[in-house]
């Protein structure tokens, strides 16, 4: 009979510890885990560095768009020297025009050498000042590289030349006349003029390369520093700990995709938010290995 009384006892006791955690609780509770920790923004110095700005393009050969050749009289077409699909050169005189009065006969040329096409008029047929009489496909060829918009900034005071490297083609050569060009649906472009003389062939793939700045000993923050990036911009300077920072507008020089020179607005050693407000900061992986072999990896906006 002693051990069912002492089961009973210990039963009892379990049920009495029961109902006092359920309907009498201790009258502290237990405060809840609070995080200790924050994330701040990060925050880089000014520093002093040098830049070379330079762009490596991917392209290809083009020719040049065909445009119509006018009449520069009127008159009445009296002779007609080319046929539709002819290769002419500069000056070669394409038709003869007769003028009434005074009565004087009138030679049209071609304004440079090129393929003429769509020939609109014939023998007899009279012709005025501004008239459409044929259409010429330039001799000329131009590359025309594609731009990330990004790299727009970096553009703003492009070199009037650059190199051009055709994928097994010739040995590198200079191209003219650089220049940007932004289409309605937002791509860009850069195109320049391949020299007269240089043999090349629609459709070849080429790489430009253009030389936009070098700068030695300058002031230089990150890009993702600055909200703006062609000539002006804004920055974020820190003032220190519990206080917002302040906005400032800085002037901006060479841009190599990932820093930039700063002109005016900021000096050696200010320190500034390493990611302009409301855009995220780019996430990072860091990853170690235990010892045993075995890896792993945690993402983070800064190591």
């Amino acid at each position: 009979m002693v051990l069912p009384v002492i089961l009973v006892i210990v039963l009892g006791a379990a049920a009495a510890a029961l109902v006092k955690l359920a309907f009498f609780p201790d009258d502290q509770p237990v405060a809840a885990a609070e995080p200790q920790a924050s994330i701040a923004d990060p925050v880089v110095p000014v520093e002093r560095g040098s830049l070379t700005n330079a762009l490596s393009l991917d392209g290809n050969i083009a020719r040049d768009d065909a445009y119509p050749v006018r009449s520069e009289v009127d008159g009445v077409v009296v002779d007609v020297r080319v046929a539709d699909g002819a290769t002419v050169k500069k000056g070669q005189v394409l038709f003869t025009v007769k003028q009434t009065e005074p009565a004087k006969k009138f030679d049209i040329v071609a304004p440079e050498a090129g393929e003429v096409s769509e020939i609109a008029v014939v023998k007899g047929q009279a012709t005025s000042v501004g008239g459409e009489i044929l259409t010429l496909t330039p001799s000329r060829y131009h590359v025309l590289a594609t731009v990330q918009p990004a790299q727009l900034y970096r553009l703003v005071n492009a070199p009037a030349e650059g190199q051009v490297t055709i994928t097994d083609g010739p040995a590198p050569f200079v191209c003219t006349g650089v220049g940007v060009q932004v289409a309605e649906d937002g791509t860009a472009s850069v195109r320049c003029a391949v020299p007269a003389g240089q043999t090349v062939f629609a459709g070849l793939p080429a790489k430009l390369d253009l030389a936009l700045g070098k700068v030695d000993d300058a002031l230089v923050i990150p890009v993702t520093a600055v909200k703006g990036g062609a000539g002006d911009g804004v920055v974020w300077v820190d003032a220190g700990e519990g206080t917002e920072p302040e906005k400032r507008t800085v002037k901006l020089g060479v841009n190599d995709g990932e820093q930039v020179e700063v002109l005016e607005g900021l000096a050696e050693g200010d320190q500034i938010r390493q990611y302009v407000p409301g855009f995220a900061a780019p996430v990072e992986e860091n990853c170690w290995d235990d010892g045993t072999g075995v890896q792993y990896c945690e993402s983070g906006t800064s190591w």
